[in-house]
């Protein structure tokens, strides 16, 4: 599934205890939908949790605000919260990210605005596919 949307929060490395780091990041996508008959539409955000396992280093580049375009498998986690009532949250292991746009925010004490890059290649390591075919 492919989703894009601005993230809102820098993206965090969070370490576990196997050694392994996973970077983590939230997007929200916004959306109208105007209901037949009705005057006026109404707007709406779905917010998606998002897990990267390949590499830490995209996380320099996930800063609040940033457009992105995320693809991989799609869950959703039920569970109980802290006020015992029944929830859920829409969840991503991506598989890949592309930055459309940086935030605004500034980066590294720097005293210029961080200026909307390009959209840069895949932040999937370069390689090749695997060949599935066994002969």
């Amino acid at each position: 599934m492919e989703l894009t949307g601005r993230l809102t929060a820098d993206a965090v490395i969070k370490a576990l205890p196997d050694e392994r780091q996973v970077v983590n990041f939230s997007i929200a996508i916004n959306d109208y939908h105007r209901p037949k008959g009705a005057a006026e539409g109404k707007e709406f955000t779905l917010y998606v949790s998002c897990s990267y396992w390949k590499s830490t280093g995209v996380a320099a580049k996930l800063l609040k605000g940033t457009i992105v375009e995320v693809s991989g498998r799609m869950y959703i986690r039920a569970y109980i919260g802290t006020d015992n009532e029944p929830k859920a949250s829409l969840n991503l292991h991506c598989n890949s990210i592309k930055v459309h746009g940086s935030s605004s925010k500034k980066q590294h004490g720097n005293s210029e605005e961080a200026k909307p890059e390009a959209p840069v290649e895949n932040m999937v390591a370069q390689m090749e596919p695997e060949d599935d075919i066994p002969f």
